[in-house]
């Protein structure tokens, strides 16, 4: 089950809506998405405020890059044997910024998981509207799909939705309208596995530094965060965010990284041992040259 939280970013359905709320004078920016032909909003857009003397509703309808058609509700998750060699993710919140269909303003929902390009392993640039690449320390993040209830045998055919914030803690398609980056989706290969190529989040006040991740049981049902098997976070590594944040590039992350721990952080604090082992990547490199990383999460089916 999902947490509800008092953070800034990941703070619980009440406090999503009314921090989109915020950002939907941006409307303008959202609407470029439309468009261009590769929307990432499927929209019912009413009028705003509590008076109009007349409504205009516009409906954009693209067709989603999944081939298939998605599953019409989530499969249930079934109960995870135990596996030491792949144990299974905490459920977390997928915060206000997922632009995966499932959160709602004004009438207006970004789904950017309809939208062309969106398959991609390289994360770093815009692919809506924009090419604007996403500066920062690079990192490259393979995730390995296991079936805890099959000797860990690989999962195929999964599709894994990633997104983060840049480093300067902000989230494209919400803090930043007219920018697409740090989003993307890979189907997982014969051995389960997947590769994102992007960079070292920056740390914003209130949460522990990590990235975002939905999996799908394949990418057909990758259409809407409301088809995922799993919805969860990955912390990264204290050693490695010290090393990063203390670079020029990363703005205010150094002082707000002093300011926080996995034990404190109110989305990764309750979970156990094992959890976070299977959340926080294994990362070898350095701040200068980049990094690399790798974890198994355990998926039962």
């Amino acid at each position: 089950m999902h947490k509800n939280f008092d953070d800034q970013h990941d703070h619980g359905l009440g406090h999503d809506l009314q921090a989109l709320k915020r950002l939907f004078p941006r409307r303008r920016a959202l609407g470029l998405i439309g468009a261009a032909g590769t929307t990432a909003l499927v929209a019912a857009c009413g009028g705003e405020g509590s008076s109009s003397s007349s409504t205009t509703t516009a409906t954009a309808t693209p067709t989603p890059t999944p081939s298939a058609t998605a599953t019409a509700t989530p499969t249930p998750t079934p109960t995870a044997t135990s596996s030491a060699a792949c144990n299974t993710a905490a459920s977390e919140t997928n915060g206000p910024y997922p632009a995966d269909g499932t959160i709602s303003s004004n009438g207006v929902t970004s789904n950017a998981l309809v939208a062309s390009g969106v398959l991609r392993s390289d994360i770093r640039s815009s692919f809506i509207g924009s090419s604007t690449v996403a500066a920062g320390v690079p990192l490259t993040l393979t995730l390995t799909l296991a079936n805890v209830n099959s000797a860990c045998a690989a999962l195929a055919g999964y599709a894994v939705y990633m997104w983060h914030c840049d480093r300067d803690g902000k989230y494209s398609l919400y803090d930043l309208p007219t920018e697409s980056y740090l989003r993307g989706v890979q189907v997982t290969d014969s051995k389960g596995q997947v590769t994102f190529t992007t960079i070292f989040p920056g740390c914003y006040a209130g949460r522990y530094p990590h990235i975002h991740f939905e999996v799908f049981s394949s990418q057909a049902n990758a259409t809407s965060g409301r088809y995922a098997v799993l919805i969860s976070q990955l912390a990264l590594p204290a050693e490695a965010c010290a090393a990063v944040y203390a670079t020029s590039g990363y703005g205010t992350s150094q002082g707000n990284y002093a300011s926080t721990t996995i034990a404190r952080d109110n989305v990764f604090g309750d979970n156990t041992s094992a959890q976070m082992a299977v959340m926080t990547p294994t990362l070898t490199g350095s701040a200068a040259a980049g990094y690399t990383g790798s974890t198994t999460i355990g998926i039962a089916t």
